[in-house]
């Protein structure tokens, strides 16, 4: 039995890295990992992922978000996360835990305002 031809196991990989980026992009839209951790892990369905379609693939991150998150370290959006460098993924992770933090203390300040505007 010969293997298969190499457009079709092309394919067949091809195939493989794009459900499982569609998984870990559900996983990340669900909250069940950062996009923090994975960009210092950097598996390997990641690993020829652009930071930009890393970021997006968050609840409430757009293209604006992503840009002038980008903007801010500087990473070019189209960068992959297996290309980043150690220094890189460290600054995007810290940033993101930093914004994530500053986020989750707007979040839990606005409760009681608006528990006794309501009242």
């Amino acid at each position: 039995m010969s293997p298969a031809p190499q457009h079709l196991q092309a394919l067949e990989r091809a195939n493989a890295v794009r459900l499982a980026r569609a998984e870990l992009k559900r996983r990340i839209a669900a909250g069940e990992i950062s996009a923090a951790d994975v960009i210092m892990r950097s598996p390997w369905e990641a690993e020829s992922m652009s930071v930009a379609d890393l970021l997006t693939s968050q609840r409430r991150w757009g293209q604006t978000r992503c840009r002038r998150f980008l903007q801010a370290i500087p990473i070019s959006e189209s960068k992959t996360v297996g290309s980043m460098t150690e220094r890189q993924r460290h600054a995007v992770a810290e940033l993101l835990h930093e914004q994530a933090a500053v986020a989750h203390r707007g979040a839990e300040g606005l409760t009681p305002a608006f528990a006794i505007a309501g009242a």
